[in-house]
């Protein structure tokens, strides 16, 4: 059920590239001043569509400088995206999309309501891998101080969360979200059993 529900999602940026001999009165010289073509840059993350007319819940981290978004949900459609807000203290960001039809929501749980032991599931985009779910249990509550944007109560999770699952979605077992992912622990860049969520 909640699994068209989160996206992913593409944020590019043009990056100008200034050549090492630019400056240089000896390399100038002989090459003239050249001018690099500019270098694309992109990362992937995931998202969630909390609401059926496009609204789009993922960490501002993706899609922070971007100068374009893309989502592309689980069926394959792709969508141009707008943002609407960002928040870097917070590590969220809300996008929209346009479509003919209503999209998949999921629906908003009240993380309020979880306890350590509580079973949970993150729905992402790994790796670029394509859409993965990993269980896990809620470890621990309230956690702050782990180098990330810190406002103090993040959920962690020993569900597998990896790079790409940034913004994918933190769901109980009755398909409600609870939590945004939005980064790891680990000293290798792969999960290590000790993920956050935003709740």
């Amino acid at each position: 059920e909640t699994s068209p529900a989160v996206v992913n999602v593409y944020a590019s940026s043009t990056v100008q590239v200034r050549s090492p001999f630019m400056g240089d009165p000896f390399f100038e010289r002989f090459f003239g001043r050249q001018q690099m073509p500019p270098r694309v840059r992109s990362s992937l993350g995931s998202g969630v569509l909390v609401d059926p007319s496009g609204v789009i819940v993922t960490n501002n981290h993706v899609i922070s400088g971007a100068d374009e978004v893309k989502v592309a949900l689980a069926d394959g459609r792709e969508f141009e995206s707008e943002i609407l807000l960002k928040d870097e203290e917070l590590d969220l960001a809300v996008l929209k999309i346009k479509g003919d039809e209503a999209f998949p929501a999921v629906r908003l749980g009240d993380s309020d309501m979880l306890e350590v032991g509580d079973l949970v599931l993150a729905i992402g985009n790994p790796f670029g891998v394509g859409q993965t779910t990993t269980s896990g249990i809620v470890s621990a509550l309230a956690r702050s101080h782990i180098g990330v944007s810190d406002f103090g109560f993040f959920i962690q999770t020993d569900a597998a969360i990896n790079p790409g699952n940034s913004g994918g979605a933190l769901v109980d077992l009755h398909g409600n979200l609870v939590g945004i992912n939005t980064a790891i622990f680990s000293q290798s860049g792969g999960s290590v059993g000790i993920g956050f969520a935003i709740p």
